[in-house]
Protein backbone atom coordinates (compact mmCIF):
# COMPACT_ATOMS: atom_id res chain seq x y z
CA UNK A 1 0.00 0.00 0.00
CA UNK A 2 1.34 3.51 -0.98
CA UNK A 3 -0.78 5.21 1.86
CA UNK A 4 0.40 4.99 5.03
CA UNK A 5 -2.15 4.25 7.92
CA UNK A 6 -0.39 6.81 10.61
CA UNK A 7 -1.81 10.02 12.38
CA UNK A 8 -1.24 13.16 13.72
CA UNK A 9 -0.60 12.70 17.26
CA UNK A 10 -2.44 14.53 20.56
CA UNK A 11 0.07 17.10 21.95
CA UNK A 12 1.93 18.50 19.31
CA UNK A 13 2.08 22.30 17.69
CA UNK A 14 -1.23 23.49 15.53
CA UNK A 15 -0.19 24.02 11.96
CA UNK A 16 1.82 27.84 11.69
CA UNK A 17 3.44 29.80 8.85
CA UNK A 18 7.24 29.57 7.90
CA UNK A 19 9.81 27.60 9.33
CA UNK A 20 10.31 26.24 13.06
CA UNK A 21 13.76 25.34 14.58
CA UNK A 22 11.92 22.65 16.35
CA UNK A 23 8.58 21.61 17.73
CA UNK A 24 8.22 23.74 20.56
CA UNK A 25 8.38 26.75 17.88
CA UNK A 26 5.59 25.51 16.16
CA UNK A 27 4.94 23.26 13.02
CA UNK A 28 4.16 23.98 9.50
CA UNK A 29 2.50 21.20 7.07
CA UNK A 30 5.55 19.59 6.11
CA UNK A 31 7.44 20.10 9.16
CA UNK A 32 4.74 17.67 10.37
CA UNK A 33 4.84 15.32 7.91
CA UNK A 34 8.81 14.96 8.99
CA UNK A 35 8.16 14.30 12.26
CA UNK A 36 5.25 12.21 11.33
CA UNK A 37 7.55 9.96 9.03
CA UNK A 38 10.28 9.54 11.73
CA UNK A 39 13.21 12.07 9.78
CA UNK A 40 15.38 14.92 11.05
CA UNK A 41 12.76 17.82 11.89
CA UNK A 42 12.84 19.68 8.22
CA UNK A 43 10.24 21.51 5.98
CA UNK A 44 12.25 19.93 3.41
CA UNK A 45 11.68 15.90 3.85
CA UNK A 46 12.60 13.33 1.78
CA UNK A 47 9.57 11.27 2.40
CA UNK A 48 7.50 13.50 -0.24
CA UNK A 49 7.85 14.79 -3.80
CA UNK A 50 9.41 17.95 -3.89
CA UNK A 51 7.02 19.26 -6.11
CA UNK A 52 3.88 18.31 -3.68
CA UNK A 53 6.07 19.25 -0.60
CA UNK A 54 6.43 22.72 -2.14
CA UNK A 55 2.77 23.16 -3.08
CA UNK A 56 2.04 22.70 0.72
CA UNK A 57 4.52 25.10 1.98
CA UNK A 58 3.40 27.96 -0.34
CA UNK A 59 -0.92 26.96 0.62
CA UNK A 60 0.03 26.61 4.41
CA UNK A 61 1.74 29.92 4.49
CA UNK A 62 -1.11 31.23 2.42
CA UNK A 63 -3.97 30.78 4.63
CA UNK A 64 -4.95 32.36 7.72
CA UNK A 65 -4.40 30.74 11.36
CA UNK A 66 -8.01 29.18 11.53
CA UNK A 67 -8.08 27.48 7.56
CA UNK A 68 -4.70 26.40 7.78
CA UNK A 69 -5.85 23.80 10.45
CA UNK A 70 -7.86 22.03 7.55
CA UNK A 71 -4.77 20.89 6.14
CA UNK A 72 -3.71 18.70 9.38
CA UNK A 73 -5.97 15.68 8.19
CA UNK A 74 -3.93 15.45 4.94
CA UNK A 75 -0.68 15.16 6.65
CA UNK A 76 -0.41 11.66 6.90
CA UNK A 77 -1.53 10.95 3.08
CA UNK A 78 1.99 12.92 1.93
CA UNK A 79 4.00 10.85 4.08
CA UNK A 80 6.25 8.30 2.14
CA UNK A 81 4.04 9.37 -1.05
CA UNK A 82 7.41 10.93 -3.46
CA UNK A 83 7.02 9.02 -6.78
CA UNK A 84 9.54 9.00 -9.39
CA UNK A 85 7.11 9.35 -12.20
CA UNK A 86 7.91 12.38 -14.47
CA UNK A 87 4.46 13.31 -15.12
CA UNK A 88 3.73 14.10 -11.40
CA UNK A 89 5.85 17.68 -11.59
CA UNK A 90 4.33 18.34 -15.28
CA UNK A 91 0.26 17.63 -13.73
CA UNK A 92 1.11 19.51 -10.59
CA UNK A 93 1.93 22.72 -12.66
CA UNK A 94 -1.21 21.88 -14.75
CA UNK A 95 -3.56 21.58 -11.24
CA UNK A 96 -2.30 24.97 -10.09
CA UNK A 97 -2.35 27.18 -13.14
CA UNK A 98 -5.32 25.43 -13.78
CA UNK A 99 -7.21 26.30 -10.38
CA UNK A 100 -5.11 29.88 -10.74
CA UNK A 101 -5.57 31.09 -14.34
CA UNK A 102 -9.78 31.82 -13.73
CA UNK A 103 -9.58 33.80 -10.52
CA UNK A 104 -5.96 35.79 -11.14
CA UNK A 105 -4.74 39.15 -12.03
CA UNK A 106 -4.35 39.76 -15.07
CA UNK A 107 -0.73 40.14 -15.04
CA UNK A 108 -0.66 36.58 -13.56
CA UNK A 109 -2.95 34.93 -16.28
CA UNK A 110 -0.52 35.00 -19.27
CA UNK A 111 2.36 32.98 -17.10
CA UNK A 112 -0.42 30.76 -16.11
CA UNK A 113 -1.86 29.95 -19.67
CA UNK A 114 1.60 29.81 -20.68
CA UNK A 115 2.30 26.67 -17.69
CA UNK A 116 -0.94 25.03 -18.79
CA UNK A 117 -0.30 24.76 -22.72
CA UNK A 118 3.22 23.91 -21.79
CA UNK A 119 2.75 21.37 -19.33
CA UNK A 120 -0.27 19.83 -21.56
CA UNK A 121 2.38 19.45 -23.96
CA UNK A 122 4.80 17.63 -22.23
CA UNK A 123 2.07 15.32 -20.39
CA UNK A 124 1.06 14.43 -24.16
CA UNK A 125 4.32 13.13 -25.33
CA UNK A 126 5.08 11.56 -22.27
CA UNK A 127 1.56 9.78 -22.60
CA UNK A 128 1.73 9.38 -26.79
CA UNK A 129 -0.74 11.60 -27.58
CA UNK A 130 -0.82 14.13 -30.40
CA UNK A 131 1.52 16.97 -29.23
CA UNK A 132 -1.25 19.74 -29.32
CA UNK A 133 -4.04 17.88 -27.31
CA UNK A 134 -4.96 19.59 -24.36
CA UNK A 135 -7.44 17.66 -21.24
CA UNK A 136 -10.96 19.00 -21.18
CA UNK A 137 -10.20 20.31 -18.12
CA UNK A 138 -7.58 22.29 -18.96
CA UNK A 139 -9.51 23.50 -22.31
CA UNK A 140 -12.33 24.94 -19.92
CA UNK A 141 -9.90 26.58 -17.30
CA UNK A 142 -7.94 28.62 -20.99
CA UNK A 143 -11.72 29.69 -21.80
CA UNK A 144 -11.93 32.00 -18.88
CA UNK A 145 -9.07 33.86 -20.21
CA UNK A 146 -9.09 33.94 -23.96
CA UNK A 147 -6.81 37.25 -24.32
CA UNK A 148 -3.87 35.46 -21.55
CA UNK A 149 -4.57 32.05 -24.26
CA UNK A 150 -3.82 34.16 -27.27
CA UNK A 151 -0.50 35.51 -26.30
CA UNK A 152 0.51 32.16 -24.44
CA UNK A 153 0.18 30.12 -27.59
CA UNK A 154 1.70 33.43 -29.62
CA UNK A 155 4.90 33.13 -27.03
CA UNK A 156 5.01 28.95 -27.73
CA UNK A 157 5.06 29.81 -31.70
CA UNK A 158 7.41 31.88 -31.65
CA UNK A 159 9.35 29.90 -29.85
CA UNK A 160 9.04 27.38 -32.15
CA UNK A 161 7.31 24.89 -30.23
CA UNK A 162 10.93 23.59 -28.85
CA UNK A 163 10.05 20.66 -25.68
CA UNK A 164 11.98 21.67 -22.82
CA UNK A 165 11.87 18.87 -19.83
CA UNK A 166 10.50 20.73 -16.54
CA UNK A 167 12.70 20.17 -13.80
CA UNK A 168 11.20 19.96 -9.81
CA UNK A 169 12.29 23.10 -9.36
CA UNK A 170 10.88 24.87 -12.56
CA UNK A 171 7.76 23.08 -11.62
CA UNK A 172 8.10 24.10 -7.75
CA UNK A 173 8.31 27.68 -8.67
CA UNK A 174 5.09 27.78 -10.95
CA UNK A 175 3.10 26.19 -8.70
CA UNK A 176 4.41 28.87 -6.10
CA UNK A 177 3.43 31.77 -8.64
CA UNK A 178 -0.17 29.70 -9.24
CA UNK A 179 -0.56 29.60 -5.52
CA UNK A 180 0.07 33.37 -5.40
CA UNK A 181 -1.89 34.27 -7.70
CA UNK A 182 -4.92 32.30 -5.58
CA UNK A 183 -4.14 33.86 -2.57
CA UNK A 184 -3.71 37.17 -3.98
CA UNK A 185 -7.13 36.62 -5.99
CA UNK A 186 -10.24 39.06 -5.68
CA UNK A 187 -12.27 36.72 -4.74
CA UNK A 188 -14.10 35.29 -1.69
CA UNK A 189 -13.17 32.06 -1.46
CA UNK A 190 -9.06 32.37 -2.11
CA UNK A 191 -8.47 30.04 0.75
CA UNK A 192 -11.19 27.22 0.23
CA UNK A 193 -9.93 26.96 -3.08
CA UNK A 194 -6.69 26.81 -1.71
CA UNK A 195 -7.51 23.35 0.87
CA UNK A 196 -8.86 22.30 -2.27
CA UNK A 197 -5.83 22.34 -4.43
CA UNK A 198 -3.90 20.54 -2.63
CA UNK A 199 -6.26 18.00 -1.84
CA UNK A 200 -6.76 17.60 -5.48
CA UNK A 201 -2.90 17.69 -5.68
CA UNK A 202 -2.14 15.23 -3.08
CA UNK A 203 -5.07 12.56 -4.85
CA UNK A 204 -3.05 13.35 -8.56
CA UNK A 205 0.30 12.37 -6.84
CA UNK A 206 -1.06 9.30 -5.51
CA UNK A 207 -3.24 8.49 -8.86
CA UNK A 208 -0.15 8.79 -10.80
CA UNK A 209 2.03 6.61 -8.14
CA UNK A 210 -0.21 3.60 -7.94
CA UNK A 211 -0.56 3.93 -11.83
CA UNK A 212 3.33 3.33 -12.06
CA UNK A 213 3.46 1.16 -9.45
CA UNK A 214 1.16 -1.20 -11.12
CA UNK A 215 2.80 -0.93 -14.32
CA UNK A 216 6.26 -2.26 -12.76
CA UNK A 217 4.61 -4.95 -11.66
CA UNK A 218 3.55 -5.75 -15.03
CA UNK A 219 6.01 -3.99 -17.71
CA UNK A 220 8.90 -5.34 -18.72
CA UNK A 221 12.17 -2.87 -18.55
CA UNK A 222 11.64 -0.96 -21.11
CA UNK A 223 8.24 -0.79 -21.18
CA UNK A 224 7.00 3.04 -20.18
CA UNK A 225 4.30 3.25 -16.71
CA UNK A 226 0.89 3.11 -18.31
CA UNK A 227 -0.99 6.04 -18.23
CA UNK A 228 -4.25 6.43 -16.31
CA UNK A 229 -7.37 6.52 -17.61
CA UNK A 230 -8.23 9.91 -15.91
CA UNK A 231 -5.91 11.59 -17.48
CA UNK A 232 -6.31 10.29 -20.95
CA UNK A 233 -8.74 11.93 -23.61
CA UNK A 234 -11.85 10.50 -24.51
CA UNK A 235 -10.78 9.44 -28.03
CA UNK A 236 -7.35 7.68 -26.22
CA UNK A 237 -9.77 5.70 -23.58
CA UNK A 238 -12.09 4.33 -26.66
CA UNK A 239 -8.62 3.24 -28.27
CA UNK A 240 -8.17 1.25 -25.03
CA UNK A 241 -8.38 -2.37 -24.71
CA UNK A 242 -10.75 -4.01 -22.08
CA UNK A 243 -9.65 -5.51 -18.97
Amino acid sequence: MLRRATYVPDGVPILSRGRHRNPRKGACFMEMASYLAGEKWSDHPTCTHPVLASMARCINDSLDEGTRQQLAPMIPEVVGLNPTDDRVPVSLVILAARAALPVAAAERQNIMALAILSAERVLAVQAGRTVDSVSAASRLALSSAPVAEAWARRFMDRAGGRLTPLRPAAASTLVALAIDGIARACVLDNEERLVQLLRDGIDTTRLLAESSAAADETATPATAPAVPRALLTSTDRARMPLG
